[in-house]
């Protein structure tokens, strides 16, 4: 254990690092200060909303209220933006994995960078229920028999399961075209500048395909019986995980105005806060029950796969996890306090969760 401890102490996950662990976490540079925000002397725009009242107490439980209230209003959205339609089994399998009873971190990421810009939560909404109909697709197609071939998901049997594997194929094949039409369709209706609403398309495109989901989905798929490094581990999970999560955060900025600095601030945030994601997964795979995570618990081991645990132990694996924790934290040091508590305290959720 000791030496996986070692091994730890000299990954870091800086982009100036010059460890032999460089994981190339392809973050932009780290500027000195984000105060030289276009012309404005304060660096964020942080109106007066519900975030201040929500954490206004430092209250433990006020991130699940935060959590709760955003997760309705996304919810909301959703069931106005995808109602049963025709062909009914189509629609019925698109809703039944997108109400499937997920946290909805990566709406909220998008709502609270937003928020973190002084943006208007009515523009940004569009943008955090596509990123989820995104989400939503991802995981049905990960759980297909030719990919991870799970049947349980959110505690019920996955999608393929229940409406078959051609069904499943065109529900996710449906959920990302529709996620891209509520993006345009949403800056629009809202006033978003065009340059906005097309950077945010990109940015969301980016994440998906070859620079983001695809690419860590096949070199996952590549390294199935092969003795995977952490280098190697690092690409697949920034790629078919952290990348989402960062482009619904940097897209919730897009949107909502944030100048190129505090986008950059936010990608950086969120990249450690993707990556903490899948840490604490696999260290949950392996400490917690399918009961608990509502999805097939202890198959890593199962099937032999590559995991931060597995490479690094789990007391480096948690080390991994404080580090990670403490870099997302030192992004949002200089934005305003008030308004980056969501995000802080969405951080420590990520890591120290229990499903």
């Amino acid at each position: 254990m000791a030496a996986k401890a070692r091994s730890f102490n000299q990954i870091n996950i800086n982009a100036t690092s010059s460890s032999k662990f460089s994981f190339k976490l392809h973050l932009p540079p780290r500027s000195t200060s984000l105060h030289a925000k276009k012309s404005t002397p304060s660096l964020v725009r942080c109106a007066p909303t519900s975030t201040s009242t929500v954490f206004k107490d430092k209250d433990p439980c006020s991130l699940e209220r935060y959590m709760a209230s955003k997760a309705m209003t996304v919810n909301e959205a959703l069931d106005r933006a995808l109602p049963l339609g025709h062909p009914e089994r189509l629609f019925e399998s698109m809703r039944y994995s997108l109400f499937a009873g997920g946290k909805r971190v990566r709406p909220m990421l998008t709502l609270a960078a937003c928020e973190l810009v002084g943006g208007d939560e009515a523009a940004a909404l569009p943008v955090a229920y596509a990123v989820e109909m995104v989400h939503t697709m991802s995981l049905i197609h990960d759980d297909l028999p030719c990919m991870d071939d799970d049947h349980l998901r959110h505690g019920r049997p996955t999608n393929h399961v229940v409406f078959g594997v051609s069904i499943a194929l065109l529900a996710g094949d449906a959920l990302l075209a529709l996620a891209f039409e509520h993006v345009a369709r949403g800056c629009t209706e809202h006033g978003v500048p065009a340059n906005c609403a097309l950077r945010a398309v990109a940015e969301l495109a980016s994440a998906v395909g070859t620079d983001g989901l695809v690419a860590g989905q096949v070199v996952d798929l590549a390294s199935d019986g092969t003795d995977v490094d952490l280098a190697t581990l690092e690409y697949i999970h920034v790629h078919k995980t952290a990348r989402l999560l960062e482009a619904a955060a940097v897209c919730g900025a897009i949107v909502s105005g944030g100048a190129d600095e505090e986008i950059e601030g936010i990608r950086r945030y969120a990249r450690y806060v993707g990556l903490l994601f899948q840490v604490v997964d696999d260290v949950l795979d392996v400490t917690r029950a399918s009961e608990q995570l509502g999805k097939t618990a202890g198959k890593d081991i199962a099937t032999d796969k590559a995991t931060y645990p597995k490479l690094m132990g789990m007391d480096g694996t948690l080390a991994y996890v404080a580090q990670l924790v403490a870099s997302a934290e030192a992004e949002l040091d200089r934005f305003d306090g008030t308004c980056t508590e969501p995000l802080r305290h969405l951080a420590h959720f990520i890591a120290y969760r229990q499903h």
